[in-house]
């Protein structure tokens, strides 16, 4: 497997990946040719330093798996930087083959390398099977998330 920064061109096979599971099918809109908001939202986070967008490539060069990496300066811990991990997907047909591993231990050096003092995620309650899975990687539940949605 091969990690790397993603590319315009990957967009398709991120966007179907991440409206794949059943939460996505609700938010997403995966259609061809993809709608003008993801390759803005891809420009923006291409641009921005903090922001790394990665994706995963099985041996033949097929994108398999897909995340976001986050990095957040902030004042506590002393003028600290926090890791995040966002939009996590494994195409299914990878599912159950070590991806979900690969990807996680590279993104925890990854932070590590960029000086982040934690690295932090979010799951929904609704994926019991994930939360189960980053525990075994060694995240613990230690606070509790709030979220505000908005209508826009």
């Amino acid at each position: 497997m091969n990690i790397r920064k993603a590319v315009q061109s990957d967009l398709p096979y991120i966007v179907r990946m991440i409206s794949e599971d059943k939460l996505g099918k609700i938010r997403e809109d995966y259609k061809e040719p993809l709608p003008k908001s993801y390759f803005d939202a891809f420009s923006q986070i291409d641009a921005d330093r903090n922001q790394e967008l990665i994706v995963v490539e099985d041996i033949d060069k097929s994108i398999i798996g897909t995340m976001q990496l986050s990095f957040i300066p902030y004042l506590t811990y002393q003028g600290g930087v926090r890791a995040q991990i966002e939009a996590v997907r494994i195409r299914e047909d990878s599912r159950g083959q070590g991806v979900g591993e690969y990807m996680f231990k590279w993104a925890i050096h990854r932070a590590s390398d960029r000086g982040a003092h934690l690295l932090q995620l979010t799951t929904d309650k609704k994926r019991p099977d994930a939360l189960r899975f980053y525990e075994k990687l060694g995240f613990t539940a230690s606070h509790e998330g709030m979220k505000l949605h908005f209508s826009n």
